[in-house]
């Protein structure tokens, strides 16, 4: 792979682009840089690569002319690629988004096609609907962000002393989450504490779901009264404002 970074470099393509043209993440494409040998790859993105670079295979890469012809013929090929990728993988307009909000976002996307299309055993597809929940709650809790910013520097993605969010919180639950790590990690709980403590975590989610369950009987109940009080059989876009209106002061009465 030594060989291949030192063409690609001198052919001025960036790893950025050449995951672009592949269809992975950038990180997705150092993982295969790392690998040593391109037959280690996935065939598709193998293929890919070698067709880019006009190779039957990859050690035709150390006799290869590197010259202006070369490199405006791969140039070429490499505009086309990303161009169709972009039109054919993009789930979404990215018009109105800046370049690094662009980028996030097509990385994103290229990272969780690139390890929902090798999961064998839906580990990747269940990770990411955990995920999907975890984004869809991300409003409502600043620990959700926490959590990433911990791991992302423990995994060291980002220097431990950066603080993206409200510091003195973030310096606090980093240290607590350290903490706890260790611990598991070091396996330095009994059993029966770590039974007891997760007990009282299926009991506080139980509580929560029966709280929320509650609260939604509860607005069923008053949104059937508002609609039976004003007359209505359902609520529709002309009449919505004044249901939610009538909800709220039925509620209310009982202040």
């Amino acid at each position: 792979m030594k060989e291949l970074n030192n063409v690609l470099s001198e052919l001025g393509i960036s790893k950025v682009r050449l995951a672009k043209y592949l269809g992975v993440s950038r990180q997705m494409l150092y993982n295969y840089l790392a690998l040593g040998d391109l037959s280690k790859w996935p065939k598709e993105k193998s293929v890919k690569l070698l067709t880019l670079l006009n190779l039957d295979k990859i050690e035709d890469l150390k006799d290869k002319e590197i010259n202006g012809d070369y490199i405006i013929e791969v140039e070429n090929k490499l505009n086309e690629g990303v161009k169709d990728s972009s039109d054919k993988e993009y789930v979404s307009d990215l018009k109105g988004f800046n370049k690094k909000e662009q980028e996030l976002m097509a990385d994103i996307f290229n990272l969780m096609k690139e390890k929902l299309s090798n999961d064998k055993t839906k580990t990747s597809f269940n990770t990411y609907v955990y995920l999907y929940n975890f984004l869809n709650s991300m409003e409502t809790n600043d620990e959700l962000r926490y959590v990433l910013a911990y791991f992302s520097k423990s995994l060291g993605f980002t220097s431990p002393m950066e603080f993206a969010f409200n510091e003195d919180k973030q310096f606090i639950f980093e240290s607590i989450i350290f903490s706890a790590m260790t611990l598991y990690n070091g396996g330095g709980s009994s059993k029966s504490k770590l039974e007891a403590a997760h007990q009282k975590f299926v009991q506080d989610i139980e509580k929560k779901n029966e709280e929320k369950l509650s609260r939604t009987q509860e607005l069923n109940v008053a949104k059937v009264q508002a609609l039976k009080e004003l007359g209505f059989t359902e609520i529709n876009d002309d009449n919505a404002n004044e249901v939610l209106e009538k909800i709220a002061e039925i509620q209310s009465r009982k202040v």
